[in-house]
């Protein structure tokens, strides 16, 4: 199983991720994880990453495809895998589509979160305070200001990801503003 899953931040994308992990084996691929690690095992397009980060400068798309690449072609994720904010851009998704044709694997589905952004920084403002309460530290973006940028930058770059995938067929949507196991149990009946 091969999913994308799309919405903006605070849709709920994290949550269903890891119950859809937990339920089918299969990884969760963060791209801000696989970049991480690509660098920290100073493979060669981690050497290439680390660099470009050094000099203070965004990663390329190329070397986050490459990265991508690399890690759908780990054994754990031989049943699947879900990628969490990869592709971003139309140009990613393109290359994504290239990258699986050349390993003659595909997605199964594309799951857009729709949602109320006005009930979105409701939302974030409920999960920094359960975060606080269980003794957590908030993300340093989980603010009203940065949350309004975040969302204008999804708006701007990532949700035209819809359209494109809405063309090739293989975007479904779900109401994300939902309860969890309603989210869950739309997404079971895609996936089925």
């Amino acid at each position: 199983m091969r999913l994308i899953f799309l919405g903006p931040p605070g849709a709920g994308k994290g949550t269903q991720a890891k119950l859809l992990t937990e339920r089918y084996g299969i990884p969760q691929l963060s791209t801000g994880d696989m970049l991480r690690a690509a660098v920290a095992q100073a493979t060669e397009v981690g050497k290439r990453a680390k660099a470009v980060m050094d000099a203070g400068q965004l990663v390329s798309d190329e070397i986050v495809n490459e990265i991508v690449s690399d890690r759908i072609d780990q054994a754990d994720c031989a049943k699947g895998f879900i990628l969490d904010g990869y592709p971003r851009t139309v140009p990613q998704a393109i290359a994504l589509g290239k990258m699986l044709d050349g390993k003659g694997l595909k997605l199964d589905a594309v799951i857009e979160l729709k949602v109320d952004e006005a009930a979105l920084v409701k939302r974030m403002e409920n999960r920094v305070a359960e975060t606080i309460a269980a003794g957590g530290t908030v993300r340093s973006d989980d603010n009203p200001e940065a949350f309004k940028r975040r969302l204008t930058e999804y708006r701007e770059k990532t949700a035209p990801l819809s359209e494109h995938y809405a063309g090739t067929g293989q975007l479904r949507t779900v109401d994300g503003m939902a309860e969890v196991n309603t989210v869950t149990a739309e997404i079971e009946k895609i996936l089925a």
